[in-house]
């Protein structure tokens, strides 16, 4: 206040900043102007808070302790900025790139981005659906997924050490596509076991839920073979009607026998080109 010392009120109160009004300090947000109210300030405050209506600059480090609201957008020129926890209603990226990023929390309703580079991202858990328009590549590292489901994916090397459930999978670049694999074992004891016939042949059926006249099917019977003394036989299983699977054994022998009774492993496999 030097430079008012030898002023009088009259001459110099349009240097004195005040509110705008007549009002005090309250509760009311209002801009601060000079004293004879022709320059009127973009800043406001009140008891509660103040505000910018203009630019607001921060040159030094800024510490903000409650909720923070951005209108149109946030820009982070340089340096570092750590965020706790983002809540993101709408978020649209042009160019994004980011070196390394480690979030806490981010909650996103909606997020558009054009084109993201991204060269380290730590992100502990991912609560919701994720789409990916085009494809996702990984080049080194593990990615661990807990269920995936895909829709057609080209994969080079792929180790899974859980469970992944495909709804197709095409085998090589002009290869087949597997659609449908179905699983099942059936009891192949006294009941089902039928003596040879003179052509040394045993035939039944069992049940294989999802299997369909063309499907190819491979089985294995785990009561034949050198311990049980039938080491030379033919097996053979085909599909005969919906989830019906037939078995035909052909043993060599001279006289008519009976196949051990055991169980009996099917997969039935369905191709399209």
């Amino acid at each position: 206040m030097a430079t008012l010392g030898t002023q009088s009120i009259s001459t110099s109160y349009t240097q004195v900043l005040k509110t705008f009004g007549s009002n005090i300090v309250d509760g009311t947000l209002r801009a601060i102007s000079s004293g004879d109210e022709a320059g009127v300030s973009a800043l406001q405050i009140c008891t509660t808070g103040a505000k910018s209506t203009g630019t607001f600059a921060v040159d030094g480090a800024s510490t903000m302790l409650g909720a923070v609201t951005f209108g149109s957008h946030l820009t982070a020129s340089t340096g570092t900025a750590t965020i706790g926890t983002l809540s993101v209603g709408t978020e649209s990226v042009g160019t994004s790139t980011i070196g390394i990023s480690t979030i806490s929390t981010a909650t996103i309703s909606t997020a558009t981005i054009s084109t993201a580079t991204i060269s380290t991202a730590t992100i502990p858990l991912q609560l919701g659906p994720v789409t990916f328009g085009t494809n996702v590549t990984m080049s080194t590292g593990t990615a661990t997924i807990g269920t995936e489901s895909v829709g057609l994916s080209t994969i080079g090397t792929l180790s899974v050490t859980s469970i992944a459930t495909l709804g197709s999978a095409k085998i090589g670049a002009t290869g087949p596509t597997i659609t449908k694999l179905s699983y099942a074992t059936a009891s192949f004891g006294s009941a089902v076991v039928a003596a040879h016939n003179t052509a040394d042949t045993t035939n039944g059926t069992f049940l294989l839920t999802g299997a369909e006249l063309g499907d190819i099917v491979i089985g294995s019977i785990n009561s034949l073979g050198s311990t049980t003394g039938t080491t030379q036989v033919v097996t053979s299983f085909f599909p005969v009607a919906s989830n019906v699977v037939r078995y035909v054994i052909n043993s060599k022998g001279a006289t008519a026998g009976t196949v051990p009774a055991g169980t009996i492993f099917a997969t039935a496999m369905r191709f399209t080109t």
